[in-house]
């Protein structure tokens, strides 16, 4: 089975860990749960300040999984099953401040997604963190649309509500939550609203869910069945081919029990199986969903 995982903090973590420090995705993990395709984020960092730094200090990891058998790819349809890929996204607008030919430039680097904004708010738009009410700047709608003419998809995760509805209004691609899980399930900002979802299942965005289990219950205790019933929501809503998995593996403190690394997405496969989903619902979500993403972008 084809399998992607469309968030993670790797880089960031092997930037910043000591000896010692355990991962919750390495090659070896990535293989244990039969991986495909991981994307792998750079972050721009709490404030931004120094993005491009933090950024180079993330690529500089690199070395050390393409050293231990893992291939970088520039498209989803370029991974296999069997063989363990990664594909690059940012997470933060701050690379893409200062110049809009920034864009094109990442784009060359192998960069196929972008969330324009962390939990701080940019030149670009505004964090859900942040609770603005105001869309996409003019400058960030430039952005959008020419992350959009690139084949980069715009990633919502962090975004506010209003600049997600300025996203349908004014770009032209639909946009993607890498890592993100569903608020009538969770009531936390960071999670998509019913009608956030319907807009994603009608115009064929991508929803990825989030592991972390503060988005997956409001008293922040959960297992593999909560991962599987947030992805099932979406799937009972119509948005059984726009959902897949966001772990935010390596940049959450705690995880789902039964499910705390790479190693274990066996288990979330099984949990949906004990929910009555046939094996061709699981290519779906384990992967296809997103290959098939990426050709509508």
């Amino acid at each position: 089975m084809f399998i992607a995982d469309t968030h993670s903090d790797t880089l960031y973590a092997m930037a910043k860990a000591r000896p010692g420090d355990p991962l919750m995705i390495t090659p070896a993990l990535l293989r244990q749960g039969g991986v495909s395709l991981q994307t792998l984020a750079l972050w721009t960092g709490p404030k931004g300040q120094d993005a491009e730094a933090l950024a180079r200090d993330e690529l500089a990891q690199l070395p050390v999984l393409t050293s231990a058998g893992l291939r970088q790819v520039d498209d989803p349809s370029d991974a296999k099953e069997g063989e363990c890929c990664f594909m690059l996204s940012i997470e933060g607008g701050e690379l893409f401040q200062d110049d809009i030919a920034s864009v094109r430039c990442w784009r060359e680097k192998g960069v196929r997604m972008a969330a324009i904004t962390w939990n701080n708010s940019t030149r670009i738009a505004h964090s859900a963190k942040s609770r603005s009410t105001e869309g996409l700047s003019d400058y960030g709608v430039q952005v959008v649309r020419e992350m959009q003419r690139c084949g980069m998809a715009v990633d919502v995760s962090h975004l506010n509500e209003a600049g997600f509805w300025d996203l349908f209004r004014k770009g032209e691609r639909p946009p993607m939550a890498s890592h993100s899980c569903v608020r009538s399930l969770c009531d936390h900002f960071r999670n998509l609203t019913d009608e956030q979802l319907r807009a994603m299942i009608q115009y064929g965005g991508y929803v990825g869910v989030n592991f972390y289990p503060h988005f997956l219950s409001e008293d922040g205790k959960a297992s593999v069945r909560t991962v599987a019933e947030h992805i099932d929501y979406i799937c009972q809503m119509g948005g059984s081919e726009i959902v897949g998995f966001g772990s935010d593996f390596d940049g959450i403190e705690v995880c789902p029990a039964g499910l705390e690394n790479a190693g274990m997405i066996p288990a979330l496969l099984n949990e949906l199986r004990a929910m009555g989903y046939s094996e061709d619902a699981l290519e779906g979500v384990a992967g296809r969903n997103l290959q098939e993403y990426f050709k509508r972008i």
